[in-house]
């Protein structure tokens, strides 16, 4: 550079030495300023070798459209093209349902391509989806709010044939609209890879369906053939399930409703309603929560009823498409009873959590795809639902089995019970009946002893006869005597027959039997109950509503209801015990002694031996008598029947008090 300066002058060096050092400067300005020719950010690249291709965020374009009034023409124009803006920058969900929004995809197909490529909408739930092919063919119109029939291809999500040129970069455009927060996600495939992806998850989702309907059948014949409730509970709980499924995944609208677009959305806003109605329905009867958490299951019942107006109000006014929330607190709150009634000994809680284990992790995963967070959003993640439920529905199908399995071994225990009672009591009347045996031999034996001594006696007043005249006085004095002596016989005789005849009624009616050897004979409530069941319907049974004679066990102890009108009646109902409020082994027993006293027993004595306020003795006792007094006016009263003929005394039942026992049953 020197030796070329040496021979310019040195205004021209000068300049010259300028030029030289800014060249290289502007030459990378020029190429910084000048226009680069790049493809677009967001193209979507396929070739012969690929067969699938997620539609990532930052491949398509969106431009939200608040007035919902822009055409393919205005979208194209540069000011509105300028708006669109990358999908890794915006939600993956619609945050304004009332907006329709333009999506923008650029696909290119390096070299030629040996089968067609096909572009599907995860979402099935988009009500109005409009697609601009990118040779300017007319659009495809189609969405849920139409008919399946509008859709070219009759599948369940939304599919559009995507014709592609090689080495050719197309635009594509989407106009979607929907009422709730629905997502944007798609995928491109071949034809093979959909024939193979139809075949596995129509597979798997027949295999699925299967798996319900087998269990809505098995249910309902248990149903039918048991009578248990909580198996119709199961089924409409299965049956709602299946129903948030098929319009889930919108097999429902390709094969049941395809032309009814105004059901499908009926069935798609209240299927969840139903679900939370038909899942605490059955959960708390599974769980026994009105039993075994008195307190804790009216919460239940209102947190219910009031997440159900909440979906109701969303699901009419608001389509704010966050209804979801509201399942949260309702389902936390039988998983927590759930837990509660495992803590307090039902074994067969503990399957309850197992089923719901998995559900609450794939309602983890729907949240978050709700929330527009799709990094666990893969095939696994979106069908976990289907498999929880799946795991659910055999796991609690057996647990229901167990419950049942529990109560038919507890009855049996119970049987059981009873029969060792009955011999015990069957022994304890063998025991009577061989002493009043011995009594009547005894007795025999003593009458022919009087008998004897009487058939002596009168031969000697024979032998007697012919000395009658001589020994008068002693005749008179010995007749004296023997006047004596017949009647102190005839006395002994007299006593010895009430003596027998008191031995016999004792026995019979147990006169002397104390609290203790009466608890032995009545040892617990269960006893009592047993007891006074089989002698309230020792004639058979018969519905105080219909007169049905059919019936079968209900919720109570000892309970019997209608199989006809669903009438329960419990063991107490109607009876003397009714409304009782002080064990009824004792009020067995106050029976027991005020009868076996002709009722001369009294309030202190029966407040001493049962341990009862003398008030509550004295109501009782009164009760019994007014009860004693009837019972000697019917006409069918026996002097020697026994002393439970009281207990089915309901006469002295006030109309009030009727009606309370009858809603007191129908409660049960």
């Amino acid at each position: 550079m020197k030796l070329v300066n040496s021979h310019l002058p040195p205004r021209r060096a000068i300049w010259f030495s300028f030029l030289t050092l800014s060249t290289p400067l502007l030459l990378c300005l020029l190429l910084v300023s000048a226009p680069v020719k790049a493809r677009p950010a967001d193209t979507l690249r396929v070739h012969a070798g690929l067969e699938e291709l997620y539609v990532d965020p930052a491949r398509y374009s969106v431009l939200e459209d608040p007035s919902g009034r822009l055409t393919l023409a205005d979208v194209q124009a540069p000011a509105h093209a300028a708006r669109f803006r990358p999908g890794n920058t915006l939600p993956t969900t619609m945050d304004h349902p009332g907006s329709a929004y333009w999506l923008r995809l650029v696909v290119q197909a390096r070299g030629s391509l040996s089968q067609h490529w096909y572009l599907e909408m995860f979402d099935s739930h988009l009500n109005s989806v409009e697609f601009y092919p990118a040779n300017g063919s007319a659009p495809t119109v189609t969405g849920s709010d139409l008919p399946l029939a509008t859709r070219k291809f009759p599948y369940k999500n939304f599919l559009f044939r995507l014709p592609l040129s090689p080495e050719q970069a197309q635009t594509y455009y989407l106009r979607l609209t929907s009422n709730s927060k629905t997502t944007f996600l798609s995928r491109l495939r071949t034809e093979q890879t959909l024939a193979v992806h139809f075949q596995t998850e129509y597979g798997l989702l027949g295999g699925f369906y299967g798996v319900l309907l087998i269990m809505v059948v098995y249910n309902l014949c248990l149903y039918l053939f048991i009578g248990e409730q909580t198996y119709l509970r199961y089924v409409l709980y299965v049956l709602s399930c299946s129903l948030v499924f098929m319009s889930e995944d919108g097999l429902g609208f390709q094969y049941l409703w395809p032309g009814q677009p105004v059901l499908n959305q009926l069935i798609t806003a209240g299927s969840p309603i139903l679900l939370l109605l038909t899942f605490s329905y059955y959960a708390r009867q599974f769980l026994d929560t009105a039993q075994r958490l008195p307190s804790y299951d009216p919460w239940i019942r209102a947190v219910v009823l009031l997440s159900v107006a909440g979906l109701l109000i969303d699901a009419v006014w608001l389509s704010s498409g966050w209804g979801f929330w509201f399942y949260l607190l309702p389902y936390c709150m039988i998983y927590y009873a759930a837990y509660r009634v495992w803590q307090r000994g039902q074994r067969t809680a503990r399957f309850f959590l197992l089923a719901h284990v998995m559900v609450a992790i794939s309602v983890v995963f729907m949240i978050l795809r709700k929330l527009g967070i799709n990094t666990f959003t893969n095939t696994a993640t979106v069908y976990s639902m289907n498999a929880a439920f799946v795991v659910e529905v055999v796991v609690l199908s057996y647990a229901l089995g167990e419950k049942i399995k529990g109560i038919k071994d507890a009855t049996i225990r119970a049987q059981g019970k009873l029969v060792k009672q009955l011999r015990k009591k069957h022994q304890v009347q063998e025991q009577l009946v061989e002493q009043l045996q011995r009594n009547q031999e005894l007795k025999d034996q003593l009458n022919s002893e009087l008998e004897g001594l009487v058939a002596q006696r009168t031969d000697e007043l024979r032998l007697q006869s012919d000395t009658i005249a001589a020994q008068n006085r002693e005749l008179l004095q010995a007749n004296g005597l023997l006047a004596l002596q017949s009647a102190a016989i005839e006395k002994l005789n007299a006593e010895l027959q009430r003596d027998l005849q008191e031995v016999k009624t004792a026995r019979v009616l147990s006169k002397e039997v104390n609290f203790g050897e009466f608890s032995q004979i009545y040892p617990d409530k269960d006893a009592c109950l047993v007891y006074l069941a089989n002698l309230k319907w020792a004639e058979g049974y018969q519905c105080r509503k219909c007169g049905h004679e059919k019936y079968c066990d209900g919720r109570e102890p000892h309970s019997r209801r209608c199989t006809k009108c669903r009438y329960v009646e419990s063991a107490t109902a109607y009876t003397l015990l009714q409304k009782c409020k002080f064990p009824i082994i004792k009020a067995f027993y106050a029976v027991f002694l005020i009868y076996t006293h002709k009722g001369n027993y009294s309030s202190q004595e029966l407040s001493r031996v049962l341990d009862l306020r003398q008030g509550t003795c004295w109501s009782f006792s009164q009760k019994v008598l007014e009860a004693m007094r009837r019972r000697r006016r019917a006409p069918d009263f026996d002097e020697n029947e026994g002393w439970t003929h009281i207990l089915l005394d309901a006469s002295g039942l006030e109309p009030e008090e009727a009606g309370a026992a009858e809603e007191a049953t129908v409660r049960a």
